[in-house]
C-alpha cells in the first residue's frame, strides 16, 4: 500500500492506495477537529455518476440550426472522442466571436472547485478566454455580495474586516460579551477557500467561553450557536435584525449610554441618523417597543440587552447569511453604527466583525503576509461585468439595464456560456426562472468530473479530473500551512486536467505556446512554488526546496504576530490613520450613496419592510419563513452523491427542520416526506421535527442536486430537496444586487403519494 498527502477546502488527508484503488482516507494527524466530509473522498472517484468521456447533447448535435435548446435537462447524450469534442468547442468559440463578438461569451466560472493553486478552474478558464479575446465576467459573490459593496462605503474595506478582524483569542483575553446576530455556526467552519490544514474554531470558541466571556445569540435557529457557549437565545422573525439593532440604538441614545465623543470624532453623519432614530421626519421613533412590534423580540429584552452591551466590553458580530436577504445592506451598516455608538471600535476584544466561524480561520486567525503565486491571467479585453447573482437577468434580458453601485450596466447578448468549477443549479435562486434563462444561449459548454445538474443542462460536457487525480498545493486565506496535493490515482476513464483541455483548445485557436509558456503540470507547480518562496523570503521566512516540501507533504509558516485589533490605529488617531472612505471616517450617513438616489438603499441604515417576511400579508397564503443554510454534510453541493451527504438525508431527500408546533398543525412527524411549496415552485424534503428552530420558521440546507420530477420542464417539482426551487431571484437593492435567498415564504404539507425516484445520482441516458 502507498500513502499520499492531499488537501481540500475542508481539510488535509492521508490517502491509502492498494492496486490502484483508494483503500482508506485519514485526516491529517495535526488537525485537532477534522471534518467528516473527508469520508466522501474514497467513493468520489469511482462513483457511477462520474463522466466517463466527452459528451454532446443529442438535440444540440442533431439540430444544427437552433440546437433544440428546450431539450436541455431531458435529452440523452452522445459520447464522442476528445478530438471531436474539442473541435466542436473551438468551432463554437470562433463562430460566436466572429458573428457576435467576445462579449457574447459568458464565462461562468463561479464556485469553490479545487483548492489547489494551479488547477484552479476559474483562473484556467479566464486565462484561456482572455487570450482568445475576452469574455463577459461577473463581480462579487453569492456569499456576501451586499457586504462587499456597502461596507467599503462605510469603513473603506470589507476584506480588512473579514481577514484582519478582531479574533476570538483577542476576545478571550479582553472581552466580556459577544452579541452574535446570526450566530457562530461551527458547521460552516469546516471549510475555507484555498484549503484548511487545521480546524481551530471549536477550540478557540471554548477558550473564549473558559475565559468567562458571555454570549447572546440573536437568530431563529439554535443550532447556529455551539451548545457549550451557553448563549442566551434571542428569537426574532427572520430578516428583522435591523429593526432590533435600531431598537438597541434608540435605547442607547435616549438613556445617554452611547459614546457621543466617538460618534463625532470618528464618524460622519450621526446627526442625520439620530433624527431618523427619534422619528423627526417620519413621526416614528425607533423605540424598543417599535422594534418589538416588527421583530417579535420583547421590548424589555431589547432594553436590557442595550444596557448590558453598554456596560460591557462588547463585540458585535453578524453572520454572512444576514445580508443575503431583501435590503441585505441594512443589517451590516446598522451593526457598524451600533458598534460606533458603543464607542468600542478599535478596542481589544470589542468592536464589530462579520462572519466569525463562517469559514475556518475567519475570526480565528488573521491573514498571513505571504502571497502564494496565482496563475497569470492577462487583462480581459471585454469590459462588460455584472453582479454574479444576476445570471438569469443577463440571459433573459439582452440589452437590458441593471443599476449597480452608482453605475448603469447593460446586459450583453449572451450566445455562449462556458462554465467551469461551479454549479449554478445549486447557487442560484428560483431555479424555474434559471431553467427558462438557461434555454436562451445557443451553446453551453461545461467542464465537470460528475453529472451535476449543470452538466445535465449543458450541450458539450468535457470530463475533467478531480483533486485526487492531479498534483497541486494549497495555501488558503488565514491558513498558515502549505499543503501538498499529491496525485493519488490515475485519471478516471477519459478525464483530463483542465489545463490540458485548454492547452489543446488553445492549439486549435492558434495560441498554445502563449497559454502554456512551454510548461507542463510539474513545471508550473515548481514555478508556483518558487514564486511563493520569493514572497516568503520578502517577509523573512525561509522555506524548503520543492523536493523537500513535496516529500514531507506540508510546510508550516511561522506564527506571525497579530498586526492589530481591527481599526486600532484609526481609533488612536483618525487623522493620521484615516479609513478609505471619502471622509476618512466611519460613514454613518454616506453622501456617495445619497448621490445615487436609490429608492431601495437610503444614505443611512434604515428598517425597510421586505416583500416576504413573517409580518407581511403574504403569510395568509404562505405562513412559514424558509431559511436555506450551508449544509453540515458537504461543501455547498460538492459530493452530494457520497456517503457523508447520504447519511443526513431522509428517504433520500434533504431534511427540512420544523418546529413541533408547526409539525403538529400539519400532522407531520420526523421521518415523513413533506412537500414544501410557494408560487415559484415546490420540492420534497424529509421532516426533522425539532425545538432548535423557532415557530413559523423552516430550514432546508442547500446542496441537494436539482432533480425535477419531469426533467427539463419548467415548474416541475424537485423531488430531492433543493430549496432554491423556492427562493426569489431578485437583487438586495440597486446598490449591490446581491441574492435574497433568506427572504422566502412557504407552506408545507404531508406528502402521501408514491415517492418519486431520485435520478440525479445516476448518469443520464446516452445514445
Amino acid at each position: 500500500m502507498k500513502t499520499y498527502q492531499t488537501a481540500t477546502h475542508w481539510g488535509a488527508y492521508r490517502i491509502g492506495v492498494e492496486d490502484g484503488r483508494i483503500s482508506h482516507v485519514e485526516p491529517a494527524s495535526y488537525d485537532p477537529d477534522p471534518s467528516a466530509i473527508g469520508r466522501s473522498l474514497a467513493e468520489s472517484c469511482g462513483h457511477r455518476v462520474r463522466i466517463a468521456q466527452p459528451m454532446v447533447r443529442e438535440g444540440w448535435l442533431r439540430d444544427t440550426r437552433d440546437h433544440y435548446r428546450e431539450g436541455r435537462g431531458k435529452d440523452a447524450f452522445i459520447p464522442v472522442s476528445w478530438e471531436r469534442a474539442l473541435d466542436l468547442v473551438a468551432g463554437e468559440l470562433i463562430r460566436v466571436r466572429e458573428d457576435h463578438g467576445n462579449a457574447s461569451i459568458f464565462a461562468g466560472a463561479y464556485g469553490w472547485a479545487s483548492a489547489g493553486r494551479f488547477h484552479h478552474a476559474q483562473s484556467q478558464m479566464r486565462r484561456f478566454l482572455n487570450m482568445f479575446g475576452g469574455h463577459t465576467n461577473t463581480v462579487n459573490t453569492y456569499s456576501f455580495a451586499a457586504a462587499e459593496v456597502v461596507v467599503p462605503h462605510i469603513v473603506g474595506s470589507f476584506y480588512e474586516v473579514l481577514f484582519a478582524g478582531t479574533t476570538v483569542d483577542n476576545v478571550a483575553g479582553h472581552g466580556e460579551l459577544v452579541v452574535a446576530f446570526g450566530g457562530w455556526p461551527l458547521k460552516n467552519s469546516q471549510v475555507n477557500a484555498g484549503g484548511v490544514s487545521r480546524h481551530e474554531v471549536r477550540g478557540a470558541q471554548k477558550k473564549c467561553k473558559d475565559a468567562g466571556v458571555e454570549f447572546v445569540y440573536v437568530g431563529p435557529n439554535r443550532d447556529d450557536m455551539a451548545e457549550f457557549l451557553d448563549a442566551e437565545w434571542v428569537q426574532l422573525r427572520p430578516t428583522t435584525d435591523t429593526a432590533v439593532m435600531l431598537g438597541l440604538a434608540h435605547t442607547l441614545l435616549v438613556e445617554g449610554l452611547y459614546d457621543s465623543s466617538f460618534v463625532y470624532s470618528h464618524c460622519v453623519g450621526f446627526d442625520r441618523f439620530r433624527d431618523y432614530l427619534l422619528g423627526v421626519e417620519d413621526g416614528e421613533a425607533k423605540t424598543a417597543e417599535w422594534a418589538s412590534g416588527i421583530s417579535g423580540v420583547p421590548a424589555g429584552q431589547i432594553i436590557k440587552l442595550a444596557r448590558r452591551m453598554a456596560s460591557s466590553r462588547t463585540l458585535i458580530t453578524a453572520s454572512w447569511s444576514m445580508q443575503r436577504a431583501e435590503h441585505g445592506e441594512q443589517p451590516y451598516w446598522m451593526l457598524i453604527v451600533l458598534a460606533a455608538m458603543l464607542g468600542q471600535i478599535g478596542l481589544p476584544g470589542a468592536g464589530f466583525g462579520f462572519g466569525h466561524a463562517a469559514a475556518e480561520g475567519i475570526g480565528t486567525r488573521w491573514d498571513h503576509p505571504i502571497r502564494p503565486a496565482a496563475l497569470p491571467v492577462p487583462e480581459n479585453p471585454v469590459r462588460e461585468v455584472f453582479p454574479v447573482s444576476r445570471i438569469a437577468d443577463l440571459l433573459l434580458n439582452p440589452g437590458g439595464r441593471c443599476d449597480y453601485d452608482g453605475k448603469a450596466l447593460t446586459f450583453p447578448d449572451t450566445r455562449l456560456v462556458y462554465w467551469c468549477g461551479g454549479n449554478p443549479f445549486h447557487h442560484h435562486q428560483d431555479l424555474n426562472r434559471l431553467l427558462e434563462a438557461w434555454r436562451r444561449p445557443e451553446t453551453i459548454i461545461v467542464h465537470e468530473p460528475w453529472w451535476t445538474s449543470t452538466a445535465r443542462h449543458s450541450d458539450i460536457v468535457l470530463p475533467c479530473t478531480s483533486t485526487l487525480e492531479r498534483n497541486d498545493f494549497t495555501l488558503g486565506h488565514c491558513d498558515w500551512s502549505l499543503q501538498a496535493m499529491q496525485k493519488v490515482i490515475d485519471p478516471v476513464a477519459q478525464s483530463r486536467n483542465e489545463y490540458d483541455i485548454f492547452a489543446d483548445l488553445a492549439d486549435r485557436l492558434g495560441f498554445r505556446e502563449r497559454f502554456t509558456e512551454g510548461r507542463d503540470e510539474d513545471a508550473w507547480l515548481r514555478w508556483f512554488y518558487d514564486r511563493t518562496v520569493e514572497s516568503a523570503a520578502a517577509v523573512g521566512v525561509n522555506m524548503p526546496g520543492f523536493e523537500a516540501f513535496w516529500e514531507q507533504g506540508s510546510c508550516d509558516l511561522p506564527a506571525f504576530e497579530n498586526p492589530s485589533v481591527l481599526f486600532a490605529a484609526f481609533r488612536a488617531d483618525p487623522d493620521k490613520h484615516p479609513l478609505a472612505t471619502p471622509s476618512g471616517k466611519i460613514e454613518i450617513y454616506s453622501e456617495t450613496i445619497a448621490s445615487f438616489g436609490y429608492d431601495d438603499c437610503p444614505p443611512h441604515p434604515m428598517w425597510i419592510e421586505p416583500q416576504e417576511w413573517l409580518g407581511s400579508d403574504m403569510t395568509r397564503k404562505y405562513p412559514c419563513h424558509l431559511l436555506t443554510n450551508q449544509p453540515k454534510d458537504k461543501l455547498h453541493s460538492q459530493l452530494d452523491f457520497a456517503v457523508n451527504s447520504r447519511d443526513i438525508k431522509i428517504k433520500g431527500r434533504a431534511p427540512v427542520w420544523i418546529n413541533p408546533v408547526d409539525a403538529a398543525a400539519r400532522n407531520i412527524r420526523s421521518g415523513d416526506i413533506v412537500r414544501v411549496y410557494n408560487d415559484r415552485g415546490s420540492c420534497l424534503a424529509g421532516a426533522l421535527v425539532t425545538e432548535d428552530v423557532q415557530e413559523r420558521v423552516v430550514i432546508i440546507p442547500t446542496g441537494a442536486w436539482y432533480d425535477p420530477e419531469t426533467p427539463g420542464q419548467v415548474g416541475a417539482m424537485d423531488v430531492h430537496g433543493n430549496p432554491n426551487i423556492l427562493t426569489r431571484d431578485a437583487g438586495t437593492s440597486k446598490l449591490s444586487q446581491g441574492p435574497v435567498a433568506q427572504s422566502c415564504l412557504v407552506d408545507l404539507e404531508l406528502f402521501d403519494g408514491p415517492l418519486p425516484e431520485i435520478r440525479v445520482h445516476q448518469p443520464p441516458a446516452t445514445v
